[in-house]
């Protein structure tokens, strides 16, 4: 019997991920343990522990990490979580602030700098709004439990206000109007209880998003997946092998979404959700791969950069394994 490389893999339950995940489909030459965790346990043991062969990862940690040097991990340009940020914004219902040039001068919290999501949403407000992030006083702290801090080093820009909360959650400081806005990926409480006490900023939010992918070309990635470099020094044809079983099980998922009059997901009309996705994001509307997410990878570095998440400079080939893009040059 042929010996395949046993390797393990950590990352959330996905649809377009499932069939990788459940062994429908393998990935060529491995012997793959597969584990479907929270989002947040994969990224600590990811970052800190090295605990897994393959993984998924935040975008902005990898990144941060790389631009100082740190190459324990190797990504290749697979992009499980895609979200646009403008629905990330939160504010008091009959506070001060009612549309994003209102945002200049005034307190907003964040669960860390360094979170992906508002790299975009922070972006967005200075390049889309032109809103300078220098004119804002910023606070970091947990969302709805205090405590929370960094997971990377941060090389803040210069003049920039950042003050770090231990003792209070930036729910809790948004309700007192210690706080004029809150920008985080998941709401706070104020917000999902539904008492109408935080509202988003922009209420529209979906037609908001969905013109600034239309008008930009960019759709937010939110998380890459890794693999451990001691694994690829070793057996360098992992990381194309990877590649490929990752894009056979989403073509398999976005074909299950769009078979008309079936519904793969607990969602009403899910097919013609997933059909009126292709008019906003094209046929290939959820691509993996440099050259079809260039647009999204060099807006998110620049921003990155300007933000003090990474510390130099990144071009989107930088950060993704050599053998995946060898493969595509050929």
């Amino acid at each position: 019997m042929e010996s395949r490389l046993p390797l393990t893999l950590a990352i959330t339950h996905y649809d377009h991920v499932s069939d990788l995940t459940s062994g429908r489909v393998a990935i060529e030459g491995v012997d793959l343990h597969a584990l479907e965790l929270q989002t947040e346990e994969v990224f600590f043991r990811t970052i800190v522990f090295r605990d897994f062969d393959i993984s998924e990862i935040s975008l902005a940690k990898y990144t941060s990490m790389r631009s100082q040097g740190n190459d324990s991990l190797i990504a290749i340009p697979v992009f499980p979580s895609r979200v646009p940020r403008h629905s990330a914004i939160y504010v008091k219902q009959g506070g001060p602030v009612e549309k994003p040039s209102d945002l200049f001068g005034r307190r907003v919290g964040v669960p860390e700098w360094a979170e992906t999501a508002l790299v975009y949403t922070r972006g967005a407000i200075a390049h889309q709004y032109g809103v300078p992030l220098a004119s804002i006083r910023w606070f970091q702290g947990g969302v709805n439990e205090a405590g929370r801090t960094e997971k990377v080093a941060l090389k803040l820009p210069e003049g920039l206000s950042y003050t770090q909360v231990r003792d209070k959650s930036l729910n809790e400081m948004l309700l007192a109007g210690e706080l004029d806005a809150v920008m985080c990926a998941h709401p706070p409480d104020a917000f999902a209880d539904g008492s109408g006490r935080i509202r988003r900023l922009f209420e529209n939010w979906l037609e908001v998003e969905e013109q600034y992918v239309r008008e930009t070309g960019i759709f937010p990635i939110m998380h890459t997946v890794v693999i451990r470099k001691a694994v690829l020094d070793a057996n360098p044809w992992v990381a194309m092998n990877v590649y490929k079983a990752f894009e056979e099980a989403k073509r398999r998922s976005v074909e299950r979404m769009l078979f008309i009059g079936v519904s793969h997901v607990p969602i009403p009309w899910c097919y013609e959700h997933a059909r009126r996705s292709l008019d906003v994001f094209g046929k290939t509307y959820w691509p993996y791969g440099i050259e079809d997410n260039a647009t999204t990878l060099k807006a998110f570095l620049q921003y990155a950069y300007e933000q003090g998440v990474i510390h130099r400079m990144l071009e989107p080939e930088e950060i993704f394994a050599e053998q995946v893009q060898q493969h595509f040059r050929v």
